[in-house]
């Protein structure tokens, strides 16, 4: 292993040379404390920058084992890591140089607590993956500024946010504390038949559509209805009282701007845990709950969206149904099916996003259109069956149409962000107010048909490159020369989840994936996998941007690729 002194005197004599001599820096780096890995060298300055590992013995890092022991707690231990070593990349200046020269950077973290690629705390180490741009003027080295950056800039980073003398013990205590409790809070669910729950004093209310920072003003803190109050335990927390989400049907209703999906998209968020001052903490959702709607133009390949919409005009059957252009009621019909395939256990929906002749067809209208002229069973008749045949709840924000009353387990009314449990007006409503409507569901939900993949349809290749991926933001990934669209698949939150399901869908593709294996056991085995080897197993050198998944959203990816063909 090659001395920090050592590093230094060839990043000297590099100085001037053509930018490819770098690659000659490829290695190991011992810095006495710790030890730096140059895993990949970039070939030009505007190119992406150099990959580079550091690792700390736990010995010289000196975090307490009571911080890392538990894999929940490793988990929010490295997140706060990373974050700290964000935050400082963020304060140093880059200096002068060409392309990204002095550049120092690592994946930019969410509100939420996530098991990320970028760093990992084990009882012998601490591991810390990130960028830099190997300075440059032109194309030829400053070697003089490799030098600062390499042994002077990174290791000062180091010891100011991989050792814990340097850090905040109070606040990591508190952000593992805040993690543990938040997995037993969400491990309680099933013993009290909650879908979720959303304590009392939490801050729903986000600063922005595109900022998922609390709302610092005006923010009105949850105070739960005593008729749908729990008690759950943390051990850090101790009792937490708040409201519970009952599994069954429940019905999120109110005026416009009063709450309503806000408190939806906290329950969506609540799959994963947060970060101290978030305002959600505590709240906490089934992990595998998903938000499905409408998603007009999306492609879709061999699902059976028979439970929903019947044989088409000229005798087309959905029991197989593809096609390239979806409809707003085709499209969310086969967004239900493929989560319910994918192992949902409850649905998040939202009128706003929703296909209106998906939802709902009253009285009215089934007099002017009769059913045998209506391919459409509308959610309304299939949403109990969902529950009683699969069990399968729905959390669904309602604000026009009573007639789903009928159908409705819970009513929670919001009223200037406040929750109130009006079940019982509303089933008194509905009892005086008949709706009139024919049920149209039949006695049964409808089958659930398992489908297989083939697995020359994902095909990663573009020109030259056997793999070509690429992920932009949280909404779009391409794979070889097809894009795929994630903007309908909400509970994704950073860009690393993206980058990290690209990888997943080739390594299932490699791997799992074959002409007789169904689609949810190839998903299951991948996520097995990533569960045993951790998310390094997706690629063939160490990554530190691929960020936790779930395999709803992978099965959501390979869903939406527009060459897909089913056995």
């Amino acid at each position: 292993m090659i001395a920090k002194n050592d590093l230094y005197d060839q990043l000297q004599r590099l100085d001037g040379q053509s930018y490819g001599a770098y690659k000659s820096l490829k290695g190991e780096y011992d810095f006495g404390e710790f030890v730096l890995h140059i895993d990949h060298v970039q070939g030009d300055p505007f190119a992406a920058p150099s990959r580079v590992r550091v690792v700390v013995p736990q010995s010289v890092a000196g975090f307490p084992k009571g911080l890392w022991e538990l894999p929940c707690r490793a988990i929010a231990l490295a997140d706060y890591l990373t974050r700290e070593f964000y935050r400082a990349t963020q304060r140093r200046e880059r200096g002068s140089g060409s392309g990204k020269s002095g550049l120092v950077g690592i994946v930019r973290p969410s509100q939420a607590v996530l098991n990320r690629s970028a760093a990992r705390v084990t009882a012998d180490a601490v591991e810390l993956r990130f960028t830099v741009g190997l300075p440059a003027f032109g194309r030829r080295i400053a070697g003089r500024q490799a030098a600062e950056l390499l042994c002077r800039a990174v290791p000062e980073l180091v010891e100011t946010t991989l050792f814990y003398g340097a850090l905040d013990g109070t606040a990591i205590q508190r952000q593992v504390d805040g993690a543990e409790d938040a997995e037993v809070l969400r491990s309680q669910l099933p013993t009290h038949n909650l879908v979720a729950f959303v304590a009392d004093g939490a801050m729903l209310p986000r600063r922005s559509g595109v900022d998922e920072r609390p709302l610092a003003e005006q923010a009105i803190p949850f105070k739960s209805p005593d008729s749908l109050r729990v008690t759950l335990h943390c051990p850090h927390a101790g009792a937490v009282t708040g409201m519970g989400i009952p599994q069954g049907i429940t019905l999120i209703v109110g005026g416009g701007y009063h709450g309503k999906s806000t408190l939806l998209r906290a329950i969506e968020a609540g799959v994963y845990n947060h970060i101290p001052g978030d305002g959600r903490e505590q709240v906490v959702t089934d992990r595998a709950a998903v938000k499905v709607r409408a998603e007009d133009g999306r492609s879709i390949a061999g699902v059976d969206i028979s439970p929903f919409i019947g044989s088409l005009p000229q005798g087309k059957s959905t029991q197989h149904f593809s096609t390239p252009n979806a409809s707003g009621s085709t499209s969310q019909a086969a967004n239900i099916i493929e989560a319910i395939e994918a192992g949902a256990t409850a649905l998040l929906v939202d009128e706003d996003t929703s296909a209106t002749n998906f939802m709902i067809r009253d009285r009215r209208m089934q007099a002017l259109i009769a059913k045998d002229r209506e391919p459409i069973t509308p959610f309304i008749d299939k949403v109990r069956q969902l529950y009683t045949d699969h069990g399968i709840s729905t959390v669904l924000v309602m604000g026009g149409s009573g007639d789903y009353f009928d159908v409705a387990d819970t009513v929670i009314a919001m009223d200037e962000f406040c929750p109130q449990n009006v079940t019982a007006q509303a089933k008194a409503i509905a009892a005086e107010y008949k709706t009139e409507r024919d049920p149209e569901g039949g006695p049964r939900f409808g089958r659930l048909t398992p489908r297989t993949i083939q697995p020359g349809s994902i095909d990663p290749s573009k020109g030259k490159h056997s793999v070509k991926l690429r992920a932009r933001d949280i909404d779009q990934l391409q794979i070889g020369t097809e894009s795929i669209d994630l903007s309908a698949v909400e509970q994704l939150v950073e860009p690393g989840q993206v980058r990290a399901i690209a990888e997943a869908i080739v390594y299932a593709q490699r791997y799992h994936i074959t002409a007789t294996t169904p689609l949810p056991e190839a998903i299951a085995a991948v996520m097995a996998d990533v569960e045993q080897y951790g998310l390094d197993c997706l690629t063939d050198w160490p990554m530190g941007d691929l960020v936790s998944f779930r395999g709803l959203e992978l099965a959501a990816a390979i869903n939406r690729l527009r060459t897909l063909r089913t056995g």
